[in-house]
């Protein structure tokens, strides 16, 4: 009998994207094949520290149910199965648990936003020795930095949308900004996710309130002209010969854009899979996704989203998601289960696309 593969799924962390990071782990831990796999869950708290194997499942048990909205566990219940010790920031002081006997074969990281997708676990990793699936350090940083990403974007023959940058405890001018993008103005922290934070600004003193909010969530905010059209998404798998999955369409059904309430709620929003799309745009839209997978030097898995303009009918490039929602019904397996993959082969694609790769560099 095949020895069963060790995979460390870590989830949950410091960033504003924590509740989501459970809900994914949770139905990605459930749907992983358990003759195959050994699952150590590590949960991250919302106070940074490390909870390793039985006391990660606890945290997940204790914490799932108030996982179903933003912001939903607070930093007291998350730090409930923390044991202080003195010290400091000893690194001992962060770990606690690590009761399993089994070395970690593979990581699988599935926490969205800062720490945990923006390239620093993934650089711990790297110096550990231990191989992870997804993205690494470089392309883990670049594409959470949304401004970044677009600079990469228009070099490679991408259209973009006009954007300024505003910058913690610096002045900037709400009228030159208005002049510059038109309102309404998409408003977002530069390195962020799953829309929190984020806000559609129809008049000044809404803009001003959404610069206002997303500066709690980092030092740099995106203001982006907005644009009018149909939302389409669509995921790109591989490392070396990268392929593009079907191309989903986004009709938010709570909001008038994709918003968090249009992401997570219950009938937030509808996702067509595959789009009903002119077979031109599906093609030029699978070849932008794959351009910017490669430009950015992704790895297994990203979700490259886009905005096909209703008045002059291009296409607009937004951002790419390394860690994309995980969840059975997220966007990135809806298009993999079109293509006849279902979530526990989805993932099992993805773990032995990565152990292959660590495998190919020794």
């Amino acid at each position: 009998m095949n020895k069963k593969i060790n995979v460390a799924v870590i989830f949950g962390g410091k960033s504003g994207e924590h509740e989501i990071s459970l809900k994914s782990a949770k139905q990605a831990m459930d749907a992983l094949d358990k003759e195959k796999y050994n699952i150590i869950p590590i949960a991250i708290t919302k106070g940074g520290q490390w909870l390793i194997g039985k006391i990660g499942n606890k945290y997940m048990e204790t914490n799932f149910p108030n996982a179903q909205k933003e912001g939903g566990i607070t930093l007291e219940q998350s730090q409930r199965l923390v044991i202080e010790k003195e010290g400091g920031k000893n690194i001992n002081n962060f770990y606690q648990g690590g009761e399993e006997e089994n070395e970690i074969d593979i990581v699988l990281p599935i926490g969205h936003g800062t720490y945990l997708e923006d390239g620093k676990l993934q650089g711990m990793l790297d110096m550990l020795g231990i191989p992870y699936v997804f993205s690494g350090a470089l392309a883990s940083a670049l594409a959470m930095n949304k401004k970044k990403t677009k600079i990469i974007a228009k070099s490679v023959g991408l259209k973009i949308a006009k954007d300024v940058i505003v910058l913690r405890n610096k002045k900037f001018n709400l009228e030159k900004i208005i002049a510059k993008l038109n309102l309404p103005i998409v408003v977002k922290p530069a390195e962020l996710g799953s829309s929190v934070g984020t806000s559609l600004a129809s008049t000044k003193e809404e803009l001003a309130e959404g610069i206002k909010t997303a500066l709690e969530y980092g030092e740099e905010v995106l203001l982006e002209q907005f644009i009018q059209g149909r939302e389409l998404t669509v995921a790109v798998m591989g490392d070396k010969s990268p392929k593009a999955l079907p191309v989903i369409e986004i009709i938010p059904q709570v909001s008038g854009w994709f918003d968090y309430r249009a992401k997570y709620e219950k009938g937030g929003s509808k996702e067509v899979c595959p789009a009903e799309i002119p077979e031109e745009i599906r093609k030029k839209i699978q070849k932008y996704a794959v351009k910017i997978f490669k430009a950015i030097g992704c790895l297994d898995l990203a979700r490259a989203d886009f905005i096909w303009d209703k008045n002059d009918g291009k296409l607009y490039f937004l951002e790419i998601n390394t860690i994309p929602g995980m969840t059975g019904t997220s966007l990135a397996p809806q298009a993999a289960a079109a293509t006849g993959i279902n979530f526990s082969k989805y993932l099992d694609k993805l773990i032995s696309g990565a152990l292959k790769r660590a495998k190919d560099l020794i």
